[in-house]
């Protein structure tokens, strides 16, 4: 508003130089019998109009009121009419007049030198409708529509009639605004609303009688709600003041209200914003129950342009559950805790940080249900994990090191594995034998590479509970590992690939273990004892192998032009010593309970392991297979895409090893993996397996005699089988465009943006497009597997299967309605089910969620401003039946 008054100054003085001078070039007019102008001169064909000029566009340099020289300039797409007797420039249809920055448009405008007045406005079309309206540009500012303005450039005031503006997503209208010598504005019968109509539809809006606008606060009179077009004069104040701020203010968070089964009538969200400067700020919210329960929370963001940007929060909730005076009642303490950190790439090349933390206790979301802040993949969530990772480049990309805290928590059992820290140092594959002036192709020798590896963990697990007791942080496990691999790649044989490679691993421990034999009160106990200090654990192998490519076609047969089959075998051989032979004192002996002499490894459950026993020399092979056809394409008219190729088996692999050095047992499992797609790559399925060669005893025991003896090739001991189905493939597509057209519009995303973009990117039902009449997707997964039942003493087949649907669809363009669902063939029971349904109300939205049975049974209904800076001026009303 203050722009308007400073530019429109300038303007307006530039303006009525320039008018004298075209005065100056136009030939006279006629003149009219009164000095008033008369409404006929805003007419809709200007052609008959005697001694009206058709013009372009002009430009003049004239000086602006600082003494600088600027440029002026007009444009009227229909005629511009100076009536230099009365003083009068008339511009007609679509006409413009820029100067500097600021710009002016109207399909009419009218500059009086007699009175000092400038006039705009639109005109009647031949349809009666009013169009042509006055936009105003400021600089930096967004376009600011009117019905009219008139002002006097010699006293600067004047009145602006049906102005509307917005302001940070919100839009204010008014039917008179009048500014004064001060660049102070006054408004009359005006409205703030969401909507951005002139007359707004659906909205719910305050309406004010009379408005005062200075620099450092804002005074209005009475005011009111109005709803729907529907004066609510009831819920209204006589007066408001409010100060005016150009930068961020703290100040009061309002809530929203509720009930809940369990935990009574609720005030959720109460709480205070904080803005501290440019660069973080904080808000503190509380939710209350009336049966005594609470919730707290602590949220900030913060951001340095160009740098990083990130954000924390920490929630903690007190929660009743049980029937007051029985023995189940109580109080659930829970807490989580979020951080994300992310760092832009161009502030520090070569040096990479992030963090993606959460932590609390397993039983937050399932204590607190669906609430503002959790989602349905809270509620349904298995484990948490957090990551902290710092990474570093060094040698001009040869050697990269990298570091990490991590942390995964398991809610069910309450297991928590930390990792703090665990660090790796790699460095990039080089040829030793290779001459930096070589000429010509390399010789055998020079092919070889050699590489190097430098790994570290400090872990330890431990239930939630005792976690952070002294006697869990002595429990520690940590040690470092080396690893070398040397390797060499030829071509053998015109058709195949020899690949030999020698690998070489160190380990090292600050401790081991002893194991033996203690005699106690009641007899003699196995022990374990640990003992400090440092050891070092090594160990190495060596492999060669060689694989080809055998290429086969199938013949014509109607529409298959021809079907190609792809095999890729490859054998290797492979030699690993035994490493528990007394020489390397890896291993020692101890006489168990039952008196007989048992061989362990004193790195036994080190962090990396320890050497292996047993001398190791095998035969390893796998078979790859793809298979796919050239089919013609019936609907190709152009005879460029004749023909188009159809996947029927990709990635059909079977691997498996024979040890010759094995005393029994020599064969490995044949492990097999496929995946392939159908309907027109519609279904993408999955599949993958064990066959065990061997057979069984009685006991469930394999043992050394093959399956082909007793009538069988192998035995199947695992399958598994999953695929995914769109029954509209252009809605997912639509969703990924979308999705990346947001990405490329916020270059810089807020803490906020970047956790809900995350958020549609992992769950369909997060996004609502109205723009998809319905989508339809489906999943289905299912594994099998044997299992030997102790009780029965027979072989079990044990089968899990889950069948997944989400989709949407539109009941009307304004109504949509999503569904997520699934159920367990196994349990025999639905998954968790929720509806979801949204109404676009233009300027508002409103959801209502529904989950109609199970154990978080609820219902909520919230309408919401689209507007970003009027998210939470929300209404929500919200029932939920989850019992503790």
């Amino acid at each position: 508003m203050k722009a308007f008054a400073r530019v429109l100054c300038q303007f307006l003085f530039i303006l009525l130089s320039f008018s004298i001078s075209v005065a100056q070039v136009v030939e006279p007019s006629k003149p009219t019998s009164n000095n008033v102008v008369d409404t006929t001169l805003i007419v809709n064909d200007t052609t008959k109009n005697h001694l009206r000029e058709v013009q372009g566009q002009d430009t003049v340099v004239m000086t602006d009121p600082d003494g600088l020289e600027t440029v002026v300039t007009i444009v009227a797409n229909d005629s511009s009419w100076n009536q230099v007797n009365k003083n009068i420039l008339h511009l007609y249809r679509g006409a413009k007049v820029k100067y500097q920055t600021f710009e002016l448009a109207a399909d009419y405008i009218r500059l009086d030198r007699n009175t000092n007045q400038l006039f705009a406005s639109g005109v009647i079309d031949h349809n009666g409708e009013y169009v042509g309206r006055p936009v105003v540009i400021f600089p930096g500012e967004t376009p600011k529509t009117v019905d009219s303005l008139l002002y006097d450039y010699k006293t600067q005031e004047g009145n602006t009639y049906g102005i509307m503006t917005e302001e940070d997503g919100a839009y204010i209208q008014a039917s008179v605004l009048r500014k004064n010598l001060y660049d102070e504005l006054s408004l009359k019968s005006g409205m703030y609303s969401t909507c951005n109509l002139p007359y707004p539809h659906t909205h719910f809006g305050i309406r004010f009688t009379k408005g005062f606008l200075a620099k450092n606060h804002i005074i209005v009179g009475p005011a009111y709600l109005e709803v729907e077009n529907i004066p609510i004069k009831f819920i209204g104040v006589p007066f408001g003041f409010f100060p005016k701020n150009n930068k961020k203010a703290s100040g009061l968070l309002f809530p929203s209200f509720g009930e809940d089964a369990t935990r009574g009538f609720a005030v959720r969200d109460m709480g205070w914003y904080l803005t501290f400067n440019d660069y973080w700020d904080s808000e503190i919210r509380a939710s209350l129950y009336s049966k005594g329960s609470w919730e707290a929370s602590v949220r900030t963001n913060y951001v340095v342009n160009y740098k990083y940007s990130g954000g924390f929060n920490i929630r903690y909730a007190s929660t009743k559950s049980g029937v007051e005076g029985t023995s189940n009642y109580g109080t659930n303490k829970d807490f989580n805790v979020t951080w994300n950190h992310t760092q832009r790439q161009e502030a520090n090349p070569g040096t990479s940080f992030s963090a993606s933390v959460n932590f609390g206790t397993g039983s937050y979301f399932r204590n607190t249900g669906f609430n503002q802040n959790n989602s349905m993949q809270d509620i349904v969530r298995n484990n948490m994990s957090s990551s902290i990772a710092y990474g570093k480049v060094f040698a001009d990309g040869k050697v990269n090191f990298t570091t990490n805290l991590s942390h995964r928590q398991d809610m069910a059992s309450g297991r928590v594995d930390l990792e703090l820290p665990s660090f790796s140092l790699n460095v990039s594959t080089f040829n030793p034998f290779d001459s930096k002036k070589r000429v010509g192709e390399q010789k055998w020798y020079q092919r070889i590479t050699v590489g190097y590896s430098l790994q570290g963990r400090n872990t330890i697990t431990a239930g939630d509970s005792v976690l952070f007791k002294k006697e869990t942080l002595n429990n520690f496990t940590n040690g470092f590992q080396h690893s070398i691999p040397v390797s060499l790649s030829l071509n053998a044989f015109k058709y195949f690939q020899f690949n030999t490679s020698v690998n070489y691993t160190e380990r090292w421990y600050l401790q081991s273990i002893r194991k033996g034999l203690e005699n106690r009160l009641n007899g003699f106990e196995e022990v374990r004892d640990t003992v400090q200090g440092f050891r070092r654990a090594y160990d190495y192998s060596v492999s060669s192998g060689l694989s080809t490519k055998i290429y086969g076609m199938y013949p014509k047969m109607g529409k298959v032009e021809a079907i190609r089959h792809v095999v890729t075998p490859s054998v290797n051989l492979n030699y690993r010593p035994d490493f528990s032979a007394a020489r390397y004192g890896f291993y020692r002996e101890y006489t168990n309970m039952d008196g007989l002499i048992q061989k362990y490894s004193v790195f036994e459950n080190g962090i990396y392991g320890g050497p292996g026993a047993g001398k190791s020399m095998g035969i390893g092979f796998s078979v790859d297979n793809n298979i796919e056809a050239k089919v013609r394409n019936s609907k190709d008219t152009t005879g460029k895409e004749a023909f188009k190729k159809i996947p029927i088996i990709q990635g059909l692999t079977f691997s498996g090893n024979y040890n010759f050095m094995a005393d029994s047992l020599k064969l490995s499992t044949i492990n097999f993996s496929g995946r392939t797609s159908l309907f027109n790559q519609k279904i993408n399925l999955n599949f993958n397996g064990t066959f065990d060669p061997y057979t069984i005893n009685e006991n469930g025991v394999r043992v050394d005699r093959f399956a082909i003896k007793d009538g069988t090739l192998a035995r199947l001991t695992n399958f598994g089988l999953s695929f995914d189905y769109s029954l509209n493939p252009s809605a997912n597509k639509s969703r990924s465009d979308n999705l990346d057209s947001l990405r490329n519009r916020m270059p810089n995303m807020t803490s906020e943006q970047a956790e809900a973009l995350s958020r549609i990117s992992t769950d369909p039902n997060a996004f609502v497009d109205f723009n998809i009449p319905w989508n339809l997707n489906g999943a289905f997964s299912m594994n099998y597997s044997k299992v030997w039942d102790n009780t029965d003493r027979v072989m079990r087949n044990q089968i899990t299967a889950t069948v997944n649907v989400n989709g949407d669809f539109n009941v009307t363009p304004k109504w949509k309605v999503q569904f997520n669902t699934g159920y367990d063939l196994r349990q025999k029971a639905l998954s968790l089910t929720r509806f979801s349904i949204y109404r676009d109300l233009h300027c508002w939205d409103m959801s209502v969620g529904w989950t109609p049975f199970g154990q978080y049974q609820s219902y909520n209904i919230t309408i919401r401003a689209k507007a970003s800076i009027l998210q939470d001026l929300k209404l929500t009303k919200r029932e939920s039946h989850y019992r503790y």
